[in-house]
């Protein structure tokens, strides 16, 4: 197939793009800005656009297909081309589900979790032996991209975004998807620009449970009192199989699973995890794994990319970086550490980076988020949030917002990395948390300083 992608420079757009450069497609793209890691790996592939913008040249009637991203503009010339000349358009939701009909679709979904159990589920799947097709939203060790698609894969295990689909699509991501094996991690109010209201977002998961398909299976996190109200309230036909933290220990700084009177050491920890390994354990169940060998195979997985991920570690510091930047993420990482090194002292900083977080409205949900905290620090861009087009925020707002009369907030991420060097690094552990990098702030640059 001959296929274009606009806005190609995406994360899940450049990992399907090349999954199907690997499978020998005709592929081609443009964008108008492409960061690293896209930037290299497109440009390993030869798929990189020679030039950055837009050019509705690129759009011919011989193409098979155009793909299209969130990125893009409704008025974007090249799809305003594609639509003209009545070319086949998908937004990458679309094509997956396009290549899965014939398979088994797993689709797991969630405010928080996702991404890790997805990746559980799929390091199983390898460990055995067991073909499948994927896309998720982190880097893997051992997965060279993040979306693979095959002719000849029985299951296609998805990791379900609720965001929006398309410029020319408003429908969550999650919706297109149609799974046989659904599962929800939990539920807690994000995307504000997209879902304003909260019950506005917790319909979006209604309506995902709604497109299982007839007499598939629902496994949800009876913990999360919102997952357990819409799975409860789902179709009768659906199997619904609930989860919650899996029986486990904790000795000397090491989490083992306890499963029908024998130990499982595994390397993750915290209790959000210990859920998110049940979880994966039962989907895996469904397709005919046994549990004792779903646990031998998660021995070593040590997750995914930015989520609890170590940095640095000697016998008394550990230097941890995490995607979490909602306020149910800041609780359940923080408190996965000091569960995991009771004896230690915590730094936590977080940036505040996406919409929704930079948001006045928003921020109010943040008070007692990093309470657990020996220390916290919080750290924001006002040129980010000029670049997003919202109204400032003030320090002093964000100080009350997060209703810690201790913690520090910074607008500058060089007081930060000068905050954090004042402390007397023994017997301490240090937790980095944002969706964004802190404006520049190299982790493994700071742990060697550090430790």
């Amino acid at each position: 197939m001959r296929i274009h992608f606009i806005a190609i420079g995406g994360s899940a757009m450049h990992n399907l793009a090349i999954a199907l450069c690997q499978k020998n497609h005709q592929v081609t793209g443009s964008d108008d800005e492409i960061f690293d890691p896209a930037k290299s790996r497109l440009e390993k592939y030869g798929i990189l656009p020679k030039k950055i913008g837009w050019d509705d040249n690129n759009i011919t009637k011989d193409l098979d297909a155009v793909i299209l991203g969130m990125h893009a503009k409704r008025d974007n010339p090249e799809l305003v081309k594609a639509q003209k000349i009545g070319l086949k358009i998908y937004s990458y939701p679309e094509f997956l589900f396009e290549m899965s009909k014939d398979k088994i679709r797993i689709v797991i979904g969630g405010s928080h979790g996702k991404t890790t159990i997805t990746a559980m589920i799929l390091h199983v799947l390898h460990k055995l032996n067991i073909n499948s097709d994927y896309m998720v939203g982190a880097q893997l060790a051992g997965f060279e991209v993040m979306v693979r698609i095959s002719p000849e894969a029985k299951y296609m295990v998805i990791e379900g975004d609720e965001y929006l689909t398309s410029p020319i699509d408003l429908r969550p991501k999650f919706h297109i998807y149609q799974p046989n094996i659904a599962l929800i991690s939990g539920i807690a109010w994000d995307h504000i620009n997209v879902f304003p209201t909260f019950d506005i977002y917790v319909e979006q998961f209604s309506i995902f449970c709604d497109k299982i398909m007839p007499n598939g299976s629902l496994i949800y996190c009876q913990e999360d009192y919102n997952v357990k109200k819409v799975a409860e309230k789902s179709r009768e036909d659906i199997e619904k199989l609930s989860y919650s933290i899996i029986p486990h220990k904790i000795e000397n700084g090491k989490t083992s699973i306890i499963w029908k009177e024998k130990d499982y050491p595994i390397e993750i920890f915290g209790k959000h995890n210990l859920m998110n390994l049940y979880g994966a354990m039962l989907v895996c169940q469904k397709i005919g794994i046994k549990n004792e060998d779903f646990l031998n195979s998660i021995r070593d997985f040590k997750g995914a990319s930015k989520r609890l991920e170590l940095v640095k570690k000697n016998d008394s510091v550990a230097i941890y970086k995490d995607f979490a930047h909602s306020p149910s993420k800041l609780k359940a990482t923080i408190s996965a550490l000091k569960e995991q090194y009771p004896q230690r002292k915590l730094i936590a900083c977080m940036e505040l980076h996406t919409f929704s977080s930079l948001t006045a409205e928003f921020l109010l949900q943040y008070k007692g988020a990093m309470d657990m905290a020996d220390e916290a620090i919080v750290y924001f861009n006002p040129h980010t949030i000029a670049h997003k087009k919202l109204p400032e925020i003030t320090k002093e707002q964000v100080f009350e917002a997060f209703g810690r009369n201790e913690i520090k907030v910074c607008i500058d991420s060089i007081e930060v990395v000068e905050t954090i060097k004042q402390h007397k690094w023994e017997n301490t552990n240090l937790l980095m948390m944002s969706s964004g990098n802190f404006d520049g702030i190299v982790f493994e640059g700071l742990a060697d300083e550090l430790i």
